[in-house]
C-alpha cells in the first residue's frame, strides 16, 4: 500500500486510522525482529494520533497526511519521546520540543510510529555504526540496507511505514533508497526547515522524504518543506504543489550524462541499469547529452574536511555538562569531559571529530580546510555549467549495489568512497533524486540518481515518475521481510 491508496481507504471510511496503525505496529512486532530498523517504537502515542486522525476525517478536517503511519529517522526531535542519533552519548535524551518537520507532520495529522535506526550521528554508508543494532536490508538480511538512513529504508521497503523522513549529508537518503529499492529525494537545501535535527555538518545536512513511490514522495515534500524563521539557513521562498508537476513528463527536456560518473569501478550491473533507464527517457522525449564535471574527482576529498570540521564543532556540545551521557566517577572536570566523550561516541564518530578538530587547528587551516571550501567553489562551478547545457542530469546513484554486512566495517576509505557520486549535489546543495530501475543478479535493487538545478524539484519529480512507470519491476517485494 501507498501512502495515496491509504489516503483514499481513509477518506472512504473502508479503514480506520486506528485499524491501519495497529495494522503496522502489529507487523513491527513480528518482522522487525528481522530488519531491526527500528529503535524505538511509541505504540501509545500512535494509537493516540491515530485516534485523533480519526476524528479530523469524521469531522472533514483531514488533511493529505492525516491518519498516515510514517516512521522518522532518529535524528529529529521529537517532544516526549527519545531522540538518539544512533548514539549512546544521547541514550536517554527526552527533546522538550519538535523539530519543524516533526511539528509539521503532526500539524498534518500524521502518525508517528517510531524512531528509526541510523548511522551514529549520521556518519557513516551502511547504518552499522548504529549504537542499538545494525539494520538490515529487507531483500537479503545479511547485506546492509545502506546509510545513514537505513532504518528509514528499511522500515520503508518492509512494509514497516508507509514513509519515512531521513537526512542527507552526503547521499545519507538517496544511497539507502537505492539499495532498498525505494523512492529517497534530497530536496534543495533551505527548501526544508532542519530546526531540531541534531547537527552532523550544517553546511551539508538536509531532510527529505523516503517513500515507495514517486507520488508519496511529492505528497511528503509538499507537507514538510516551506520557509522556517527558526532555521536561518530556510529559504524564504514559495512552495509549488508538487504532486501537480508528476504528469509533466520529460518531452523537450536535455538530460545530462556526466561522464565522471561513469568511470572504473562501476559495478557493470549497475551501468547496464542506468543504461536502461536512459533510454526510457530517450523514448519518452528526452534529448540525452554527454556533459562533464570535471571536479568530482576531489568532491570525497572536499567533503570529508568540510563534514568532519563542522562535525567537531557541532559534537563539542556532547560533553556531559550541556547534552549527553555524564561520567560520575571521574576525579575532576577535565577526566569527565574526556571520559563522558570517550564512553558515548563509537569509533567513527570520533574518527571524524579528530579529522576535523586537526583540519581546523592553528597551522593546518589553510591547508585543509580552506583548500576543501576552494574545491567546493570548483565543484560548484562545475555543475553551473553542466545546468547551462541540459535541465538534469542522470547517474547511478552507488557504484555497487549493497553489499555484505560486515565487508567494509573495517575499510573506512572503501566505505567512504561509497558515496561518491551522491557527494557532489551535497556540496552544492542542488536537489537529487533515487528511484528505483531495477535489480541485481543477486535480486538487489539498484537505483538511479537524477539531479536538478537550485529549487528545480518539479522537474526531478516528473522525471522519477517517467521513470517508474516505463519499468518493469513495479510490484516487487522483499521476501526476507515476509
Amino acid at each position: 500500500m501507498t501512502m495515496a491508496a491509504a489516503r483514499g481507504l481513509l477518506d472512504r471510511r473502508e479503514i480506520s486510522s486506528v485499524e491501519l496503525t495497529t495494522a503496522f505496529l502489529d507487523r513491527i512486532s513480528v518482522f522487525d525482529v528481522k530488519v531491526n530498523a527500528y529503535i524505538t517504537v511509541d505504540r501509545e502515542g500512535a494509537l493516540a494520533a491515530a485516534a485523533a486522525a480519526d476524528r479530523r476525517i469524521a469531522e472533514g478536517r483531514a488533511a493529505s497526511l492525516t491518519g498516515i503511519p510514517l516512521s522518522l529517522k532518529d535524528v529529529l526531535c521529537t517532544k516526549g519521546m527519545r531522540t538518539t542519533a544512533g548514539s549512546k552519548i544521547l541514550e536517554g535524551f527526552i527533546p522538550p520540543y519538535d523539530a519543524t518537520v516533526t511539528a509539521r507532520l503532526r500539524e498534518s495529522g500524521a502518525v508517528i510510529l517510531g524512531k528509526v535506526a541510523m548511522d551514529e550521528f549520521a556518519m557513516g554508508s551502511s547504518s552499522e555504526t548504529c549504537a542499538y543494532g545494525v539494520p538490515c536490508n529487507p531483500w537479503r538480511l545479511d547485506c546492509i540496507c545502506g546509510g545513514s538512513s537505513g532504518g528509514s529504508a528499511a522500515s520503508v521497503a518492509a512494509a514497516e511505514c508507509l514513509a519515512s523522513i531521513g537526512s542527507d549529508t552526503g547521499g545519507s537518503i538517496r544511497q539507502p533508497a537505492s539499495h532498498c529499492g525505494i523512492v529517497g529525494m534530497k530536496p534543495t537545501y533551505g527548501r526544508v526547515s532542519r530546526y531540531g535535527l541534531l547537527a552532523y555538518a550544517s553546511s551539508l545536512d538536509q531532510l527529505g522524504p523516503m517513500t515507495r513511490d514517486v507520488r508519496d514522495c511529492a505528497m511528503l515534500l509538499n507537507a514538510i518543506s516551506g520557509h522556517d524563521r527558526r532555521d536561518s539557513t530556510s529559504v524564504d521562498r514559495p512552495v509549488p504543489d508538487y504532486i501537480a508537476a508528476l504528469n509533466r513528463g520529460v518531452s523537450g527536456l536535455r538530460i545530462g550524462l556526466p561522464r565522471e560518473y561513469f568511470s572504473a569501478g562501476l559495478d557493470p550491473e549497475v551501468e547496464k541499469t542506468v543504461g536502461d533507464a536512459v533510454s526510457r527517457l530517450g523514448a519518452a522525449g528526452a534529448e540525452i547529452v554527454e556533459v562533464s564535471l570535471p571536479h568530482t574527482d576531489y568532491a570525497v576529498a572536499a567533503y570529508y574536511i568540510v563534514a568532519p570540521a563542522e562535525a567537531s564543532s557541532n559534537l563539542s556540545r556532547y560533553d556531559g555538562v550541556r547534552f549527553g551521557h555524564r561520567n560520575l566517577e571521574a576525579a575532576d572536570v577535565q577526566e569527565m569531559f574526556r571520559r563522558s566523550r570517550s564512553e558515548g561516541f563509537g569509533p567513527e564518530v570520533k574518527r571524524r571529530i579528530m579529522i576535523g578538530a586537526y583540519a581546523l587547528s592553528a597551522g593546518y587551516y589553510d591547508a585543509y580546510y580552506k583548500k576543501a571550501l576552494q574545491v567546493r567553489t570548483l565543484v560548484a562551478g562545475d555543475f553551473t555549467e553542466a545546468f547551462a547545457g541540459c535541465d538534469l542530469l542522470i547517474s547511478p546513484v552507488a557504484p555497487t549495489p549493497a553489499w555484505k554486512l560486515g565487508e567494509k566495517t573495517g575499510d573506512p576509505l572503501a566505505m567512504y568512497l561509497s558515496d561518491i557520486l551522491t557527494i557532489p549535489a551535497n556540496l552544492v546543495g542542488i536537489p537529487a533524486v533515487s528511484v528505483p530501475a531495477g535489480f541485481s543478479a543477486a535480486g538487489l535493487p539498484i537505483g538511479v540518481q537524477i539531479q536538478a538545478p537550485h529549487f528545480r524539484e518539479e522537474s526531478l519529480l516528473a522525471c522519477a515518475r517517467v521513470l517508474e512507470e516505463s519499468s518493469s519491476i513495479g510490484g516487487r517485494r522483499p521476501e526476507p521481510a515476509e
